[in-house]
């Protein structure tokens, strides 16, 4: 790619980052039109069911669009879907060549929409920011390939890494420009996720505030059903859902009195905690859900570390110290059994909040097509 073509698919990737909590399921995607080095036409994926953001852009270049190259950050889409194929508009617009960051994983695309082009007599280009391109969708893929959401972990901690005090008390680690960030990414999220233990001690709300483009399903992994009739999450369960994933031995009357509130019940049958953790994740992608964000406890969060199951991380970092050797830390579970058996993270950044820090990252995978 020229220098030219980098800054246009540059600017196709942060067009598409607009869509983001707006697009899914959908992946988020940008495209520019340029013709004679000039910009003609940009458009983004803005909500779901919507125009695609080649169609967008189409609409936006208007005549100006034949003989143009369109720099899209996903492969076009080739099928019918709620919305016509975008390959077909490209051809029928008359441009001339496409640039794409990255392939579409969604089988029913996966190459046959670049071939489609190709056939048609459009230049295919693959640009250099693939790396980019599939860091932006891979919550669309890994949903499309494994049938599971993308899964971020976040938690508060002081420096020397404790979630709460010796008594439990953990409100508020983090200051409040740490807590915004946290109200933010409920907003843009499917569901956020917290164990019986955090619901119990915190008695949380778990809602966006102010709300963003999203309402987060509320889930409490909670094997007896034990959720307290008088917490904040039953008593809102009519203005946000609220999901209680429980096991098969769970009393009938807890459920049954749930279930009256307003809560659904998820009867999970998996024997082990661990089994019933994967049960859920697979049931949240069947639903089509794409990003669940998980705010502890420790339990919860070391479980979903043993599955493999964590995508991504937000640890803000308090700069006071708890101590205690019985304190809790935010990833319990089995843990490494060595330094070189460590999870590690890429893409990282820190970021500062008010006093605090934020770390944010993914984790490395092996399958870097996930």
């Amino acid at each position: 790619m020229s220098a030219a073509d980098r800054q246009h698919m540059a600017r196709a990737l942060q067009l598409a980052r607009r869509g983001e909590g707006h697009v899914e399921p959908n992946p988020m995607v940008g495209c520019v039109l340029v013709r004679d080095g000039q910009v003609v036409g940009e458009g983004w994926h803005q909500k779901f069911g919507g125009p695609h953001a080649e169609i967008e852009a189409l609409a936006a270049a208007g005549a100006a669009a034949h003989g143009a190259t369109a720099f899209v950050t996903l492969e076009p889409c080739c099928h019918h879907g709620k919305t016509p194929p975008c390959t077909q508009a490209l051809i029928a617009a008359g441009v001339s060549r496409v640039v794409t960051g990255c392939n579409d994983p969604n089988p029913r695309v996966a190459g046959r929409g670049l071939a489609e082009l190709a056939q048609a007599g459009i230049e295919i280009s693959t640009g250099d920011a693939a790396a980019e391109a599939r860091a932006l969708v891979a919550p669309f893929r890994k949903l499309t390939l494994t049938g599971r959401p993308w899964v971020i972990a976040k938690w508060a901690m002081s420096l020397d890494g404790k979630i709460a005090a010796a008594d439990g008390s953990s409100q508020w680690i983090s200051g409040p420009e740490s807590r915004a960030v946290v109200h933010e990414l409920r907003g843009r999220v499917d569901a956020v996720v917290v164990g019986r233990g955090t619901a119990e001690r915190d008695d949380p709300q778990l809602t966006a505030r102010p709300a963003g483009p999203r309402t987060a399903v509320r889930i409490v992994v909670d094997s007896r059903a034990s959720l307290s009739l008088q917490s904040k999450l039953v008593a809102t369960a009519a203005e946000a859902p609220v999901l209680v994933a429980a096991s098969a031995e769970a009393p009938p009357g807890r459920v049954a009195a749930l279930r009256e509130r307003g809560v659904e019940v998820l009867t999970l049958g998996g024997k082990s905690h661990i089994d019933r953790l994967d049960e859920l994740l697979a049931e949240l992608g069947h639903r089509q859900l794409t990003n669940v964000l998980v705010e502890g406890g420790g339990g919860l969060l070391g479980s979903l570390l043993t599955l493999q199951a964590i995508d991504e991380v937000y640890a803000f970092v308090a700069p006071k110290l708890l101590g205690g050797a019985a304190s809790a830390s935010p990833v319990a579970g089995v843990g490494a059994a060595s330094i070189d058996a460590a999870v590690a993270l890429e893409r990282c950044e820190a970021t500062q909040h008010g006093v605090d820090t934020l770390i944010h990252g993914r984790i490395v995978r092996n399958d870097q097509e996930r």
